[in-house]
C-alpha cells in the first residue's frame, strides 16, 4: 500500500519514524514521511521518500514564546504554554498534510498530528492509525505522561489523562473547523469528530514505539492500543564514528556522553560550565553534544569534521570533546553512561546501548521516562534540570559508573529489547486494514473515564 508516515515536533519526534518507514519499505510498502523541512537529511532511509512540512520546530523553541516555556515550573503550565504556541502554527501544516493524503492509502500518525491527520483521513476516506512515541491513553497506572512522574490515584489518573487529551483536542480545533473544512468541503460540526472521544468510540488503532520491558501495557486500556517495542532510527550499514570521536575514545578510558537533543536551556553557557566542572569532579572523561541547548567545553578550536572539537583548558587539556549530530547507535555503547533529558528517542537509544543511564529531565514527558530508568534500576537517581547542580551530577555520575550493578543491570535489558521486533504489530494492522477486517469490539467498560 501507499503508506504515510506523518509526524511533527523536535528531532526526538522524527528520528524513530525512520526506522518504522523503511522497516514497512523492506516489508514492501511504498511509504512517504511527511514531517518538517528542516529534517530532510534525518530521513535518509532507502525506499522512503520525503515531504517536507512549513514549520522550523527550533525556531519556534528559540523564539521568545518558546523560551517562555522555562518560566512554567509545572507540568500542567508547562503543557498550556504548548498549546497556545501549537494553535498558531497547527494552521501552517494542514493543506500540506492534506496533499500527502490524497496521494496515499493509509495513514500512520505521531501523537503529536494525530488530532488533525485522523479528521483529514476521516474527510477523504482515507484509513488511519496512531503510531505514538508515549502513553497518552486514560489509565490508573499512572498519571498523564506529558505533565510529570505525579500520581493522583487510580481515579484521578484517569480523569488527568481526559483533561490532557480534551486539552490537546482544542489547540486543533480552530484550524479543523475553518481550514481542514474549507479544503475537504466538510460540513459544520465535522472537528468533533476528531476529537479523542470520537476515536475512542470507534477503537482507533494505536501502535506504541517502546518496549513493554519499560512500560508494560496498562490492563484498563481498551482493546486497540498496542505497546509494540522500540522503532529504532535508521542507520545506514556503513555509518561510522567520525576519526576525532574515534580517536578521542580510543586515548582513555571509556567516556560518558553529555547531551540534552532537542531541549533547550535557558543558559547555555552556564549549564555547559556546570557539566564540565561535574565531570572534572567524578574524575571522568566526556563526550558533550550541542544539541538544541548549544552545551560545548570551553573550546577555540573545532575540528569541523563531524562536528567535533577537543576541549580547551576548561576540559582538562582533551579531556572534554564536543560533538555534533552523533548517531547515537553508534556512540553510545561506547560510552562508560549516558547523561541525557530523557525525549522518549534519546531514553531508548540509552537502553538499546546497554549503558548505565543519568537522567536530567527538562520537560513534557521527561519525568515519565526518567522515572521508568530509575525503575528499570539502569540509573541511580533522575537529576531534574532546574535542581541540576555539580555536586549533584558529579555524585550522580560517580554512582552510575562506578558502581557496577547498574551496568549489569543496562546489559540485561539492552538483551532482552534486541528480541522484540517493533515493526511487525504495525505491519499486521496494516495487513487487516488492507483486508478491510474489522477491530475487536470494546466494552463499554473499556470507554468509561472513571
Amino acid at each position: 500500500m501507499r503508506v504515510a508516515v506523518m509526524t511533527a515536533g523536535s528531532r526526538g519526534d522524527v528520528a524513530p519514524y525512520t526506522g518504522l518507514a523503511h522497516g514497512l519499505a523492506r516489508a514492501g510498502h511504498e511509504v512517504t514521511l511527511a514531517t518538517h523541512g528542516s529534517f530532510r537529511s534525518v530521513v535518509a532511509a532507502p525506499g522512503v521518500g520525503f515531504h517536507p512540512l512549513p514549520v522550523d520546530p527550533r525556531a519556534v523553541l528559540e523564539s521568545e514564546r518558546g523560551r517562555g516555556l522555562h518560566d512554567s515550573t509545572t507540568g500542567a503550565g508547562k503543557i498550556l504554554r504548548l498549546m497556545s504556541i501549537g494553535r498558531t502554527v497547527v494552521a501552517e501544516m494542514a493543506a500540506e498534510l492534506v496533499g500527502v493524503a490524497r496521494e496515499n492509502e493509509v495513514l500512520l500518525l505521531s501523537s503529536s498530528l494525530a488530532p488533525l491527520g485522523y479528521a483529514i483521513g476521516q474527510g477523504l476516506g482515507v484509513p488511519s492509525m496512531g503510531v505514538y512515541l508515549q502513553p497518552l491513553h486514560p489509565t490508573g497506572a499512572f498519571g498523564p505522561s506529558v505533565i510529570g512522574t505525579r500520581s493522583f490515584g487510580p481515579a484521578g489518573n484517569r480523569l488527568a489523562a481526559h483533561v490532557v487529551n480534551a486539552g490537546v483536542d482544542g489547540m486543533f480545533t480552530p484550524t479543523l473547523r475553518t481550514t481542514v473544512r474549507q479544503l475537504l468541503g466538510l460540513p459544520r460540526g465535522s472537528a468533533r469528530t476528531a476529537r479523542h472521544a470520537a476515536r475512542e468510540r470507534r477503537l482507533w488503532p494505536v501502535h506504541h514505539g517502546f518496549s513493554p520491558l519499560v512500560v508494560p501495557r496498562p490492563r484498563d486500556w481498551r482493546p486497540g492500543l498496542t505497546v509494540s517495542g522500540y522503532w529504532w532510527p535508521y542507520d545506514p550499514p556503513d555509518a561510522e564514528l567520525p576519526a576525532r570521536v574515534r580517536d578521542f575514545i580510543d586515548a582513555g578510558p571509556p567516556p560518558v556522553f553529555v547531551g540534552l537533543g532537542s531541549a533547550t536551556v535557558p543558559d547555555p553557557a552556564g549549564t555547559s560550565a556546570l557539566v564540565v566542572r561535574a565531570l572534572r569532579a567524578a574524575g571522568l572523561r566526556g563526550v558533550i553534544q550541542r544539541g538544541w541547548a548549544g552545551l560545548r567545553a570551553d573550546e577555540d578550536r573545532e575540528s569541523g569534521e563531524g562536528g567535533a572539537g577537543h576541549a580547551g583548558s576548561r576540559g582538562g587539556g582533551g579531556e572534554v570533546l564536543t560533538v555534533g549530530d552523533v548517531p547515537h547507535a553508534l556512540l553510545f555503547p561506547r560510552m562508560a553512561a549516558v547523561v541525557h533529558h530523557c525525549g522518549a528517542g534519546t531514553t531508548g537509544a540509552g537502553l538499546r546501548a546497554g549503558v548505565p543511564a543519568v537522567p536530567v529531565p527538562v520537560q513534557f514527558d521527561a519525568g515519565f521516562w526518567a522515572a521508568r530508568l530509575v525503575a528499570l534500576g539502569v540509573s541511580p537517581v533522575a537529576v531534574p534540570l532546574r535542581q541540576l547542580t555539580v555536586d549533584r551530577l558529579a555524585a550522580a555520575l560517580t554512582a552510575a559508573v562506578r558502581n557496577p550493578a547498574y551496568a549489569r543491570r543496562a546489559a540485561r535489558v539492552a538483551g532482552r529489547l534486541r528480541a522484540e521486533d517493533g515493526v511487525a504489530p504495525v505491519l499486521a494492522t496494516l495487513d487487516r486494514l488492507a483486508t478491510s477486517e474489522p477491530p475487536p469490539s470494546a466494552p463499554p467498560s473499556a470507554l468509561s473515564p472513571h
